[in-house]
């Protein structure tokens, strides 16, 4: 099973060599692609052989890059991440509007009752607040219990005059925390052998990601989480690994320990089970450990 997060943040040179990944700085380290579940690329000072991309790509290996600054800009994304692929698309194109209105509002529901379980760990009387936009959601989240919930959620965390469009150190820590688990995503997406532009909410012409946009919701806390704990006054290298460490993170699904990465491959596979079965009750959402 794959786990590594393998991190390659100062100048190097990335090949490939008998089932491994070879990192040559000033010494040379090499991990076997099996352990690996995601590559980040933090520095444009590196150089990576055809070779290696190719191997990560069979092997399913989410391959992220980095800009000049240091934040994911790109991702490596297979055409074919599944031997029956051109059935899926076709599965996924027939997917009703209704179908997906109810996956979709069971998806805002998880996304909401996690929200409220981070401010009741906190010790915030909005949870209260969250709980009852539960209970008020309409099929399909007609009326954006979602919208308000995160309005109420975000200030209750960071504050009153908190806003998700500013430019500082708390917006950059979730941002690259969504960012990482929205590739997660994506990679399961592909494997799975769906496409990644069709959601179920999420319809956005620019957005090449919108189905892992819509499943990624009820995770998004996670990130929540880390960023409230580490509560950045700068945003920076040691910011970032803890960041990628909630890919390492346990989490409780399908009544068992699994860490977030592999969560996300259950939770997938669920989601498009209750699609193709067209039943809800397929999806394996987590619950945070005790």
């Amino acid at each position: 099973m794959s786990w590594r997060t393998v991190v390659v943040a100062s100048s190097a040179k990335l090949d490939y060599q008998m089932g491994f990944m070879v990192i040559r700085k000033q010494d040379v380290v090499k991990v076997h692609i099996s352990e690996i579940a995601v590559v980040l690329i933090e520095t444009t000072a590196v150089s990576i052989t055809a070779a290696l991309l190719s191997e990560l790509t069979k092997k399913k290996v989410k391959v992220i890059f980095c800009d000049e600054k240091r934040n994911p800009s790109s991702e490596l994304v297979s055409y074919y991440g599944c031997h029956d692929t051109s059935m899926k698309i076709r599965k996924q194109m027939e997917w009703t509007a209704e179908l997906k209105a109810a996956v979709w509002t069971e998806i805002v529901s998880e996304k909401i009752r996690k929200q409220a379980e981070h401010l009741t760990d906190c010790e915030r009387e909005e949870a209260e607040l969250l709980y009852q936009y539960i209970s008020e959601i309409h099929f399909g989240d007609e009326t954006n219990r979602e919208g308000h919930a995160a309005k109420v959620y975000f200030n209750a965390l960071f504050g009153m005059d908190f806003s998700r469009s500013a430019e500082n150190s708390i917006n950059a820590a979730l941002n690259y925390g969504y960012g990482i688990i929205l590739s997660a995503f994506n990679r399961e997406i592909v494997a799975n052998g769906y496409i990644t532009q069709i959601g179920l909410f999420h319809d956005n012409m620019f957005n090449q990601f919108n189905l892992g946009s819509d499943l990624m919701e009820p995770f998004r806390p996670l990130v929540d989480r880390v960023v409230k704990e580490i509560r950045p006054v700068k945003f920076e290298h040691e910011e970032k690994m803890q960041m990628l460490q909630i890919l390492q993170q346990e989490v409780i699904i399908a009544g068992r320990k699994e860490y977030v990465n592999n969560a996300i491959k259950i939770y997938c596979r669920s989601i498009f089970d209750a699609l193709n079965d067209n039943d809800t009750s397929l999806i394996k959402f987590y619950r945070n450990e005790l």
